[in-house]
């Protein structure tokens, strides 16, 4: 029988009042329902919220430590689940077993790195121009947040914006993707069983329409947090705004590799094949763009291409690429490597689907060839193994290519020469710049976001600055 999951709000799991539920099905074997989860309504989303009003005084209260208590035996729960998680990862959203597993150990790190942080949140001491006055600042907590998390990284994500609001003292609603929710479900029952008090965090599954606008413009919300494409991004933007609320965005990426005439063909290509089709190309900061020096261009394509055939492409339990996430995805995915051709770039390889698994949302990883920088396939986002290899003179016209498109999230040089790399360093129009390395891949204790369209631009998430857009700073003048 398939597991039914309920909604988390004020410290109980109960069903949404529509009782309608929403099915996932594992991308890799569409016909497999995993799980089905609570197709929840404005009514809910309010529940939640005045869980998380009813809750906000007592937890902002709570001292740091104890706070921070229950986010590391929170991680602790999360290790001792991790082979479940990984599986439930696997299952709803198709990513490969050993990217599952090290994206919930870094859920797991998380979680014990906000703990920690919690204990040292207060404030400065500062000189007052004048004797017998303390001055000095403190850190309070906004209220409550609204979080809207994506299906490509459903625990990672969740995780880094749920554990700095929690660590600050914010009480939580919190509204994950329906496509893979079951990730976050079992982040809330971690922070039950850890002891989190009634209301801070609540979790409601359900359509982003319903669910996710009223989180986003209900009067009792102070902030709000999303991850997900620019389209949807910027409706939040302006929803959240518009409503007074302060407000984080996280959207899309056209992120390239700039590979210099120094680089060593083979090693670069890695690099490009490894930030271009790891996690299927869904990712945010996937390498889409193979920007290339003609005096390497031939030798790298080749080495790519033998790269790109090489990956075993099945289902997550056992092979090397998993499927894209949904139907839709896919034929989007197609949509694009269609409209490359069309406009006259070269498929150099794959742009079909594996006949072995022809009833999962598989496709096989992808490059073109012949790009030039104002095509679609080198413009727009793809979210899927789609890699466009550009050909470029120099580095001036490299750089200039780099960063004609409308987005900023990351950026990489493949490069032994030291000029280049600091002058890409300086000029990149992004938010992340790489020097011989992927385009993907994050340290939690770093500042993370993009640049332009890729991002709002207002505060960034993960490290110490993750902290930043979940506190208010108050200054005091303490004449004694």
């Amino acid at each position: 029988m398939t597991q039914i999951n309920q909604n988390y709000i004020g410290g109980d799991w109960v069903p949404s009042v529509s009782n309608d539920t929403l099915p996932v099905h594992n991308p890799a074997q569409p016909s497999d329902v995993v799980a089905e989860y609570q197709k929840s309504t404005r009514e809910d989303a309010r529940a939640a919220i005045e869980g998380a009003v009813s809750a906000r005084d007592e937890w902002a209260n709570t001292p740091g430590p104890e706070r921070g208590r229950i986010l590391r035996e929170t991680g602790s729960i999360l290790a001792e689940r991790k082979d479940e998680l990984t599986e439930t990862l696997i299952a709803e959203e198709g990513k490969a077993r050993p990217e599952a597993a090290g994206e919930v150990q870094r859920a797991i790190d998380i979680f014990y790195y906000f703990a920690t942080k919690a204990a040292d949140l207060g404030g400065t001491l500062k000189g007052a121009s004048s004797q017998n006055t303390n001055l000095y600042t403190r850190q309070e907590p906004v209220g409550v947040t609204a979080l809207i998390t994506p299906w490509n990284y459903p625990i990672a994500i969740p995780a880094w914006k749920l554990a700095p609001a929690l660590a600050t003292g914010n009480t939580v609603v919190l509204k994950p993707a329906s496509l893979a929710p079951g990730v976050v479900i079992a982040i809330a029952e971690a922070l039950d069983e850890a002891g989190l008090p009634d209301g801070v965090c609540n979790v409601v599954t359900g359509p982003g329409s319903t669910v996710a606008h009223e989180f986003i413009t209900h009067e009792s919300t102070d902030a709000v947090s999303f991850t997900g494409s620019s389209q949807v991004g910027e409706m939040v933007y302006d929803q959240a705004t518009d409503a007074g609320k302060r407000v984080q965005t996280e959207m899309g990426g056209k992120n390239p590799t700039v590979v210099t005439a120094s680089a060593d063909p083979a090693e670069a290509a890695e690099i490009v094949a490894t930030g271009g089709f790891g996690t299927t190309g869904q990712s945010c900061t996937a390498c889409s763009r193979a920007i290339v020096y003609e005096d390497v261009y031939d030798e790298f394509v080749t080495e790519l291409i033998d790269r790109a055939e090489s990956i075993d492409i099945g289902p997550g339990t056992d092979y090397e690429m998993g499927p894209q996430v949904s139907e839709s995805e896919l034929d989007s995915t197609l949509e694009y490597i269609d409209i490359a051709q069309d406009e006259g770039a070269t498929l150099a390889t794959g742009g079909g689907q594996p006949d072995e698994f022809d009833d999962g949302y598989f496709v096989e990883p992808t490059v073109f060839t012949d790009v030039e920088s104002e095509m679609t396939i080198a413009q727009e986002e793809v979210f899927g193994p789609v890699v466009a290899v550009l050909k470029v003179s120099d580095f001036d016209e490299a750089l200039t290519i780099a960063n004609d498109t409308e987005y900023g999230l990351s950026a990489s040089i493949v490069t032994e020469n030291h000029t280049e790399a600091n002058r890409f360093i300086e000029e990149s129009e992004s938010g992340v710049v790489k020097v011989n390395e992927k385009t993907t891949g994050l340290e939690l204790h770093v500042p993370f976001g993009g640049f332009k369209g890729s991002s709002s631009e207002t505060w960034r998430e993960q490290g110490d600055a993750g902290l930043d857009f979940y506190t208010l700073e108050k200054t005091v003048y303490d004449n004694f």
